[in-house]
């Protein structure tokens, strides 16, 4: 496993960990070239049916490590490079049918809010703080990350976030969508929802976490995936179970991975 990247596996949900704590969770170039093979590899996994995505210590990533931008980010090809790291960190996360969540402690900036936009849930600590400041560093922010937050805040408030450069703490946060919510025990309820989403058809889940994707992507009509993943839901062991459950009175049980 890459430096500052550790996954770990507890029963059906896999924790990918930002574990640079020294530096506050600064994401390096190598580690956002090793998220997509972390992602697929939670992806492939049977065992696995949620990714929640964390921060090592205090914080959760005060952002790429701007250390590495001299070297790294100082020719135009070189910032071609950087970024296409970047987007395939944050294409891999948006992609995933498997649900993920970020849970969020401490400071939550620059690319760290990017790939915590990028999970399909946020769940953050009362002391949270967030920010995108592309605007603090002469950066034009990556297209695919700006549609994502403009889908979450709309573009008034990701105008606020990007233009100003600014932090929210984190019940302003909630108040403008870029968060889900905040729990006062964020390790607790945040498990405490994984197993929740464990606990429902993966069927269901991973096939309307798929439809929401292609929707916020801008689909206004269904396309043959959609179709297929209806249909085969609606011949799956999960439906039949799901309906015998109702009828008889008894939570279900979705064995059907």
């Amino acid at each position: 496993m890459t430096d500052g990247i550790d996954l770990t596996r507890d029963g059906d949900v896999a924790r990918l960990t930002l574990s640079r704590p020294a530096k506050m969770n600064a994401i390096t170039y190598e580690m956002w070239s090793a998220i997509p093979d972390v992602v697929a590899a939670v992806e492939s996994d049977p065992a696995v049916k949620v990714l929640v995505l964390a921060g090592e210590g205090e914080h959760f990533s005060a952002g790429a490590d701007i250390g590495e931008f001299r070297d790294l980010r100082s020719t135009p090809e070189g910032v071609a490079t950087y970024d296409k790291a970047v987007d395939a960190a944050v294409d891999a996360l948006a992609g995933a049918s498997k649900p993920s969540i970020a849970m969020i402690q401490g400071n939550c900036i620059g690319g760290g809010c990017q790939l915590s936009v990028a999970c399909d849930l946020r769940f953050a600590a009362p002391g949270a703080r967030f920010g995108i400041t592309p605007a603090k560093l002469g950066i034009v922010y990556h297209f695919e990350s700006t549609r994502l937050l403009t889908e979450l805040v709309g573009p008034a408030q990701a105008r606020y976030l990007l233009l100003s450069g600014n932090l929210v703490d984190a019940s302003r946060a909630r108040e403008i969508g870029l968060i889900t919510d905040v729990f006062d025990d964020l390790e607790t309820q945040t498990g405490e929802f994984a197993a929740t989403l464990c606990a429902r058809s993966q069927a269901s889940v991973r096939g309307m976490n798929r439809i929401i994707g292609k929707i916020a992507a801008g689909m206004t009509e269904p396309d043959a995936e959609v179709h297929a993943l209806r249909e085969e839901a609606a011949r799956g062991a999960d439906y039949a179970e799901g309906v015998a459950a109702f009828l008889e009175r008894r939570a279900p049980n979705f064995t059907h991975r």
